[in-house]
């Protein structure tokens, strides 16, 4: 039995951020950003076959600032809280982000992950099985639409980073702050989008740097979705959750290759970086290492992360996630809801 208290003051050893190191961090991710930017600029005219090869790598520079603009979004960049919130809401120009906002709304994903009595802000929404026999037929049709590997991982993408972040959607409630912030970054990104339409043209730009969001967006997307959606995360409803037993056991330990590991900034050592969000994403390997008995709690390879997509339910009667095919084997096609289902606003 994992002695919580003791881990998590364990990890606080980690959370000094060095200055240092994370300048380096940012020079190494903006500055080949920018270089293969107008490498597939200045290749357009040559083809499209060498155009389209570097938009790969830019998307994946493309993924690493936004790991940055998270790592500020929780205060672990730089110790200085206005260094933090200023270069993230820079980078939020270019990850079409508005970084006061996603902050606010990842600050309560981090506080009700795995929780089922606060779903809906800032996570992949997701129905227990009771709720989802409770729905008519025409909604179950909406969520396995929602559902389906085209929406979450093609259009979904697309229209969170392009037009659902125009907005300060889901947080409404909070006053004029989210608003300020939101149309503050909508104005920066019609400055840089006109400035470089002029320089380059308006065909030009949208050819560089559309491709460029839209799979770096399914790559941000795929990633928040293993990191919570795979067989044995944890969810429980209020009086049984606990903040420590959801981060550690509800996020999974994505250990991809070093390559991809560079790439994502370390995200995939999600379950350290709940339990503990302020520590730097450069210095997660480093708790992993130290804390060795972490390393295969929630573990998922590239492999076996490929099956989490057909996990769409959390069935509370064997406390795990489960596919549709499952769930017509366990409860058939037209099995009637439980009285005690609670529909959940999709």
């Amino acid at each position: 039995m994992t002695d919580m208290r003791a881990l998590t003051q364990s990890l606080t050893r980690y959370r000094e951020p060095n200055h240092g190191r994370s300048v380096v961090e940012i020079l190494i991710t903006v500055v080949p950003f920018v270089l293969l930017w107008l490498l597939m600029w200045l290749s357009l005219p040559i083809g499209y076959g060498l155009y389209l090869l570097l938009a790969i790598p830019a998307s994946g520079f493309l993924v690493r600032l936004f790991m940055i603009q998270h790592d500020c979004g929780h205060g672990s960049f730089f110790r200085h809280r206005l260094l933090n919130d200023w270069l993230g809401r820079v980078i939020g120009v270019f990850t079409l982000t508005p970084y006061d906002y996603w902050r606010h709304a990842h600050g309560i994903h981090h506080a009700t992950s795995g929780n089922l009595d606060l779903r809906g802000i800032g996570d992949i929404d997701t129905l227990t099985v009771r709720e989802y026999l409770a729905l008519s037929r025409w909604r179950r049709f909406g969520y396995r639409l929602y559902r389906h590997p085209i929406i979450m991982f093609g259009i979904g993408p697309t229209y969170l980073f392009i037009l659902r972040h125009r907005l300060p959607f889901g947080l409404t409630k909070e006053g004029w702050g989210p608003w300020v912030s939101t149309m503050a970054t909508n104005g920066a990104i019609a400055l840089v989008v006109a400035a470089l339409m002029w320089r380059i043209g308006v065909w030009p730009f949208l050819l560089v740097h559309v491709p460029i969001t839209i799979v770096g967006g399914a790559i941000g997307v795929w990633l928040f979705y293993v990191q919570h959606q795979f067989e044995h995360t944890v969810w429980s409803e209020s009086r049984d959750w606990s903040f420590p037993t959801a981060a550690l056991y509800g996020s999974s330990h994505y250990d991809l290759p070093c390559v991809l590991r560079w790439f994502t900034a370390n995200i995939g050592v999600h379950h350290v970086h709940h339990l503990c969000s302020r520590i730097p994403f450069y210095r997660l390997p480093l708790a992993l290492r130290h804390h060795p008995d972490l390393a295969n709690v929630g573990r998922l390879t590239l492999r076996q992360s490929l099956a989490c997509v057909r996990l769409v339910l959390w069935d509370e009667t064997a406390r795990r996630l489960i596919t549709f095919r499952e769930l017509r084997t366990r409860y058939g096609t037209g099995a009637p809801a439980p009285a005690a289902a609670r529909p959940h606003a999709l």
